[in-house]
């Protein structure tokens, strides 16, 4: 069987805040920083606002409200536009120097954003701060979606697009529901040296696989941890799913068909691999129901419901 790919990082400096790519997928995909700031409202001024999340900032986009945008995260690339922006850095990295630098009116911060102690510097530079709950699945969309409109004071339109998103959700979903033998995915994070870094529960991945219609092959532990080959084996995965970048931490396809593991499952045999544009399938914003139908399509072809 072919391999499938479909087409859709500045580090910090500081010691004390530098930490692997996987590390801090492990800590912050089981829970974002305990902030006491909740979304309450609309923010008193949104001339200057600061967007820290790649799916808060497609959220602004797509609500038609980028114009009081004066800049965003390292994560936030998407639309192609928000590249223009000014990058204050990586979400959970945050330097209080580099976004007060900007004199922001307000930040939206999606659940995690960090670390604490920028985030407590920034409280006492009195900066207004909405903090968006993150939650992987299908809820959390739409309820991302009507906190940032909330506080930008543009509800209706927030709720036209989150209705909008509530109906494409339904129906990206409901094209599996037919599928009587549900396929068994190990999202695999990174194979560096040979050893698969692989998602369990409580992460973007398992949240995507599931409203794909399938099952995550491990679910014996929470965040990502590193797998060995006797669990890989035993998992018995029916789909290989990786995202599709560069850098260090890319598993390419060889590498991971060249795993002794990996070649023994099922998955391996069949040279089932899909990939997918990281923050396209993980990042749980406006397009979430494309990218559900396109991982679902990409596992089960033609016995999806049409």
């Amino acid at each position: 069987m072919a391999m499938i790919s479909t087409n859709q990082t500045r580090r910090p400096t500081k010691l004390r805040i530098a930490a692997s790519l996987a590390g801090l997928l492990t800590v912050f995909s089981i829970q974002g920083i305990a902030l006491a700031e909740e979304v309450t409202g609309k923010l008193p001024d949104v001339s200057r606002v600061v967007s820290i999340g790649d799916s808060i900032t497609e959220i602004v986009y797509a609500l038609g409200e980028e114009g009081h945008l004066i800049a965003r995260d390292q994560t936030s690339i998407y639309p192609e536009a928000a590249r223009k922006l000014p990058d204050v850095g990586y979400m959970r990295a945050l330097s209080p120097e580099g976004v007060l630098s900007i004199n922001p009116t307000a930040i939206i911060a999606v659940e995690g954003s960090g670390p604490k102690e920028t985030i407590d510097i920034l409280k006492k530079a009195s900066v207004p701060f909405v903090f968006v709950p993150e939650d992987y699945t299908d809820k959390s969309i739409p309820a991302k979606i009507r906190a940032v409109g909330k506080a930008l004071g543009v509800d209706d339109k927030a709720e036209k697009l989150a209705a909008q998103i509530e109906k494409d959700l339904l129906a990206a979903e409901d094209a599996t529901r037919n599928i009587k033998t549900r396929k068994r995915v190990l999202f695999v994070l990174s194979a560096q040296g040979g050893k698969i870094m692989a998602s369990g529960t409580k992460t973007a991945a398992n949240g995507i696989i599931a409203l794909a219609g399938a099952e995550n092959a491990v679910t014996e532990y929470p965040g990502y941890k590193p797998m060995t080959d006797e669990a890989i084996i035993t998992a018995k995965p029916d789909v290989i799913l990786v995202m599709d970048r560069g850098g260090d931490h890319a598993a390419d396809n060889a590498d991971l068909l060249a795993n002794a593991a990996i070649a023994a499952t099922p998955a391996g045999k069949d040279k089932k691999i899909i990939r997918m544009g990281g923050q396209y399938l993980l990042g749980f914003g406006p397009r979430a129901p494309e990218a559900i139908h396109e991982l679902a399509v990409a596992i089960y072809g033609n016995e999806l419901s049409q």
